[in-house]
């Protein structure tokens, strides 16, 4: 038994219990992947995981097949997919997670829902001072001088929910934009609900400013939500 006090007198500077795992999900659903410290966007899913059965089984159910990587994180295993869209199973609103982080390096240093800050504890509850309307939030951002989304999506495959929870993250503000409208259609629902995660393409054409006549394109993650799941296997029996 330890008899060291030296936390006695400075409870915070105590460490947290390391964990074995960040959270009870299995992988993590990506829209890029990095290329010797250069981002890549994909046009298929990227699902990483730690576990070589759920590998796997996901390469099964949608191509690719399951490469380990170099990682020092825990989903150290690599699938791509030949899918830009997956049936998905949401248990209601609270699958959906989003707030607003500024980092500096590694340090958060704003943290909050737009109107007011979530974090530190001395400034939960007060106003962040965030720029009111939402262009003006998306160029603060740009400029490293304002939080983004981080938005955080949780749910199991509908074509194998025994096998676990997965979760996609995003910091895209077109997704931000319409949060609102996934959290209406998932409250309709009774129960959880079949949806398709989906990485869609978008194209257009710059009409104005000194990129006038530039083709643009990118893929944005969309979530659609089709009914009850519940439903959804009834039809199917």
């Amino acid at each position: 038994m330890s008899l060291l006090t030296i936390f006695e007198t400075d409870p915070n500077a105590k460490p947290e219990p390391k964990k074995t795992f960040s959270d009870d999900t299995v992988g993590r659903f990506h829209s890029g992947r990095q290329v010797d410290d250069v981002p890549e966007v994909l046009s298929e899913w990227r699902i990483s995981t730690g576990d070589p059965v759920v590998a796997q089984a996901v390469a099964q159910l949608f191509g690719g097949e399951p490469i380990e990587t170099d990682s020092r994180g825990e989903n150290f295993i690599d699938v791509f997919t030949d899918r830009d869209s997956v049936p998905i199973v949401l248990d209601g609103p609270k699958s959906i997670y989003a707030d607003l982080k500024l980092w500096n390096r590694s340090k958060l240093v704003h943290h909050c829902d737009g109107t007011r800050f979530l974090s530190p504890d001395e400034k939960k509850g007060k106003p962040c001072n965030c720029p009111e309307l939402f262009a003006e939030r998306k160029q603060a951002a740009k400029d490293f001088i304002g939080p983004s989304p981080s938005i955080t999506v949780t749910f199991r495959l509908a074509d194998d929910p025994e096998l676990g929870r997965f979760k996609f993250q995003s910091g895209s503000w077109v997704m931000a934009s319409v949060l609102h409208e996934y959290e209406n259609a998932l409250s309709a629902i009774d129960g959880p609900a079949l949806a398709e995660l989906t990485l869609e393409l978008v194209e257009f054409t710059i009409k104005k400013g000194k990129n006038k006549g530039l083709n643009v394109s990118y893929y944005k993650p969309v979530i659609e939500v089709l009914k009850s799941y519940n439903d959804a296997i009834a039809d199917e029996q």
